[in-house]
């Protein structure tokens, strides 16, 4: 019940913080901060269980599952599993959740308990989504987490949220109808040819014949994930959503939200469809490329501090969407490590730029300078989280990045070589961050305190993980190791689309002449 138990303990607290809240916003805020402590608890639990039994797997490639009839004349069932994939993630989600709470301790001043109230149903369903192995259930939790992250911004954003909200719910509400049709589709595609009628993965991953109505469907969860995601192109509701939403709503949105595009990809579309994504494997790792071109050259070009740093998911989560489409084991690991750096180091910048403006009620570069000497705490941290974001060496970032660049060049050079530029543009931006911010001519401004003890704790915790992911991260590879098997086995679009760039090089395992096995301990 560990499963039903997460998204029980998280909901629940957000219910019962808004009660507590009646009396005191204080209590409300402890009431959701130790209802996501005791999930990273029970995530902790289970991690080391799984180390500690060497890797045993309940039914691979499942750590724990639940399984209960939903609406059964339509085949729809409660069923919520735990791969290391789904580990790592929710994981994340609730770490970040707590650094949220943190953050908006003092940020969040009116309508407190409904505020805490709505951010942790936001985590909910974004737990939901990472666990759900009924396609109703996740589209179920698909929808959950978007209706109170459109509260979050449209009441507790800043000057232009009504504006932001209203996108950010036009452009996700769109994919998630293409992703609902591709699943009604898929549901329908399959009672044809078995007679059964069931969102169960498990039995939907028999897979479907090649055709242009089976393509259509693959295109609807592309389309889907793509919009979260987000590639760009259909990027453009997340600069308005980021700027305007409260510092807890852009640490949620770029450090989790943004995942379920991604894990979407990994979970559903290649697995569900792997014919059909050989297909579109070529295009999209073009638009992953340009991605991460097009997000670094426009991060470099704003003036306001959030504003850049949304652009630079989009320049990271290129990374991610390219990993992902080369298919081969380099690249994928890859893939999950960028999304779970992409989220520590980026949720750490929104939570310095929220301060920021807190204390100045500014987010403009070309108003805040020269402010290291005022407050080096805060100078020290955001020079570390802009490092770690540019992919220095022994940070988690470059570890996924690099991993990625590697697992592409066996697929196309070409690609990587231009994606490789994302290093050095990523060395602009987030240089000039900094330079921007604390280290130009001084500005008289009124004068501000550091970080606090509550603030360095929050920060501590998310160093501590970049660090850890960026000099080991082989406990989190392990984790990942049986998704990226499953994926790798099954991964047909890989070799297709290297046939398409005309320029596939052998496999790592083809060079050294080693067992997959051997190479990877090697």
């Amino acid at each position: 019940m560990i499963l039903a138990g997460l998204l029980i303990i998280t909901a629940g607290g957000g219910i019962l913080a808004w009660v507590v809240g009646a009396w005191s916003e204080r209590a409300c805020r402890w009431v959701a901060l130790l209802a996501l402590c005791a999930d990273l608890a029970l995530l902790i639990f289970v991690w080391v269980s799984y180390s500690a039994s060497g890797g045993a797997l309940m039914e691979p490639p499942w750590l724990l599952q639940i399984d209960y009839p939903w609406i059964g004349p339509l085949g729809i069932r409660f069923h919520l599993g735990m791969d290391g994939l789904s580990l790592l993630l929710v994981t994340l989600t609730a770490f970040l959740g707590i650094a949220s709470v943190g953050a908006s301790w003092t940020e969040i001043r009116e309508h407190v308990p409904a505020f805490h109230l709505t951010l942790l149903w936001t985590l909910a369903g974004t737990m939901g989504v990472f666990l759900a192995l009924d396609l109703f259930l996740f589209y179920f939790f698909w929808e959950l987490m978007l209706v109170p992250m459109y509260f979050l911004i449209g009441i507790w954003g800043h000057e232009g949220r009504v504006r932001a909200a209203y996108k950010f719910f036009l452009f996700t509400q769109g994919g998630g109808l293409l992703l609902f049709a591709g699943i009604l589709g898929l549901y329908f595609l399959h009672a044809r040819n078995t007679g059964v009628y069931s969102f169960q993965y498990r039995e939907l991953l028999q897979g479907v014949a090649s055709s242009s109505f089976a393509f259509m469907l693959m295109l609807g969860f592309f389309l889907g994930f793509a919009v979260k995601l987000p590639v760009v192109g259909l990027h453009t509701w997340l600069p308005d959503a980021h700027t305007e939403a409260p510092t807890a709503g852009s640490v949620v949105l770029a450090g989790l939200m943004l995942k379920t595009g991604a894990y979407g990809f990994l979970r559903f579309a290649l697995p569900l469809f792997p014919n059909q994504s050989a297909e579109l494997a070529s295009a999209a790792m073009i638009l992953g490329t340009i991605g991460i071109l097009y997000g670094a050259f426009l991060a470099f070009a704003q003036t306001d501090a959030k504003r850049l740093v949304a652009y630079t998911s989009i320049s990271h989560l290129g990374f991610a969407l390219l990993g992902i489409y080369a298919g081969n084991r380099l690249a994928l690991q890859g893939a999950i490590i960028v999304l779970l750096a992409h989220g520590l180091s980026t949720g750490g910048l929104f939570i310095v730029v929220g301060a920021l403006q807190e204390r100045f009620h500014t987010r403009r570069m070309d108003e805040l300078s020269g402010l290291w000497s005022s407050i080096p705490r805060m100078g020290g941290v955001a020079m570390f989280l802009a490092v770690a974001s540019l992919g220095l060496p022994g940070l988690a970032n470059f570890v996924g990045e690099f991993l990625v660049l590697t697992g592409t060049f066996a697929v196309s050079p070409v690609l990587a070589a231009i994606a490789a530029l994302g290093f050095v543009l990523s060395s602009i931006y987030s240089l000039w961050l900094i330079y921007r911010l604390f280290q130009g001519p001084e500005r008289r401004m009124k004068e501000a305190p550091d970080l606090g003890g509550r603030e360095m704790a929050i920060f501590g915790a998310i160093i501590a993980v970049i660090i850890w992911l960026g000099v080991y991260p082989q406990p989190v590879l392990t984790t990942a190791k049986p998704t990226v098997d499953s994926l790798v086995s099954s991964a047909t679009y890989v070799m297709q689309a290297a046939d398409e760039f005309g320029e596939r090089e052998r496999s790592p395992y083809e060079e050294t002449g080693a067992p997959e096995a051997e190479y990877d301990e090697r």
